[in-house]
C-alpha cells in the first residue's frame, strides 16, 4: 500500500514530462523559423533595385504596379507586372500596394511565409521553404490558393479567393457536388457572389473590363517558366482526380486537382502540393469531429 502513492507520483511525473516535451518546439521547428527569417531578409534585400535581372518579386510586381483607377492598363498576360485577376483582389491588396515597393514586398513575403507555415506545420517548415523557393522568390499566390483550399473544407467561403483570382482551380468545388454537400457549395458560390456585388458597386467598369480580359487570354498557355502541358490536357485529369477523391474521401486530391487546373502550371504553382500535408488525415464522421464532419489538418495534425 505504501508503494502506491510513489508509483502514482512517478506515473504522473512521466506524464508531465511528456506533456512538457510535446510543448517544447522541436529542433526542426526552431531551425525552420530561423531559416524562414533569413529567407525573408534575403528576399526583401534582393527585391531592390526593382527590375534588375536577378531580383526577387517579379510576380509580386503584378499586384503592386496596377492601380484601382485603371487596373487593366497592362493586362497582357505573361508580361511583367500584368494584372489579370478580378478587381476584388486588387482592392484587397490596395492598402499594402500603396506603400513603396520594398515595404510592400516585405509584407507580402511575410504573408507568404505565414501561409507556408500554416501548410507545413513547424516540423516541416524547412522542407516547405526549400520546396517553395521559386514561389517565394517570385511572390505569386500559389501558397495563398493552397491555404484557401485547406480552409475551404471548414469554411467554404474561402473558395471566393480562388474563384476571383486564378478561377480555374475552382474545379475543386466538384468535391461538394459529388458528395452532395449542397450547403457548402452554396456558401462558396454565395460568398463569391457577395464579393462581386460589393466590389462591383464601387468599380462597375472594372468588372466589365475584367470579363473582356478573360476572353482575350482564354486558351493561351504559359511561358518557358511553366510545365509544358496545355490546360486542355490537364483539365480532364483534374476533374477525374477530384471526383475520385470525393467518392473515396481523400481530401488531398482537391489541391492536387486545383493545381492541375491552373490556367498555366507555373513551376512555382507546384507549391500547392504542400496542401497535401495539411490534408493528409481523412475527414472524420460528424460524431467524432465535433458536429460538422469537417476538420482541418494543419502540419499533419487535424484540428477541429
Amino acid at each position: 500500500m505504501t508503494d502506491l502513492p510513489s508509483g502514482l507520483a512517478i506515473e504522473r511525473g512521466e506524464q508531465t514530462a511528456r506533456e512538457l516535451d510535446l510543448s517544447r518546439p522541436s529542433r526542426a521547428a526552431v531551425i525552420g523559423l530561423v531559416v524562414a527569417f533569413f529567407a525573408w531578409v534575403v528576399l526583401v534585400a534582393l527585391s531592390e533595385p526593382i527590375g534588375r535581372a536577378w531580383g526577387s518579386g517579379l510576380d509580386a510586381r503584378s499586384y503592386w504596379v496596377p492601380r484601382l483607377g485603371d487596373p487593366y492598363a497592362n493586362a497582357n498576360w505573361t508580361t511583367v507586372a500584368a494584372y489579370v485577376y478580378s478587381p476584388a483582389f486588387l482592392q484587397l491588396v490596395a492598402p499594402i500596394a500603396s506603400l513603396a515597393w520594398q515595404p510592400f514586398f516585405a509584407i507580402w513575403t511575410a504573408i507568404l511565409l505565414v501561409a507556408l507555415r500554416f501548410l507545413t506545420g513547424p516540423r516541416l517548415l524547412l522542407f516547405g521553404i526549400a520546396f517553395s523557393a521559386l514561389e517565394l522568390i517570385g511572390g505569386n499566390i500559389s501558397l495563398l490558393l493552397a491555404v484557401a483550399i485547406v480552409v475551404g473544407f471548414r469554411y467554404p467561403a474561402a473558395w471566393a479567393f480562388v474563384l476571383l483570382t486564378k478561377i480555374t482551380p475552382g474545379i475543386g468545388l466538384l468535391w461538394f457536388v459529388v458528395r452532395g454537400e449542397w450547403r457548402n457549395l452554396a456558401i462558396a458560390l454565395g460568398a463569391t457572389g457577395l464579393v462581386v456585388l460589393v466590389s462591383g458597386l464601387s468599380m462597375p467598369a472594372a468588372w466589365v473590363e475584367w470579363f473582356g480580359v478573360l476572353t482575350n487570354i482564354a486558351g493561351r498557355d504559359g511561358t518557358w517558366a511553366a510545365v509544358p502541358i496545355p490546360f486542355a490536357v490537364r483539365l480532364p485529369f483534374a476533374v477525374a482526380l477530384v471526383v475520385w477523391g470525393a467518392r473515396t474521401d481523400r481530401r488531398w486530391t482537391v489541391p492536387v486537382a486545383a493545381m492541375l487546373a491552373l490556367p498555366a502550371l507555373w513551376y512555382g504553382g507546384l507549391t500547392m502540393l504542400l496542401a497535401v500535408i495539411a490534408l493528409r488525415e481523412p475527414a472524420r464522421p460528424a460524431s467524432s469531429s465535433g458536429g460538422d464532419g469537417s476538420r482541418i489538418a494543419v502540419g499533419g495534425r487535424a484540428s477541429a
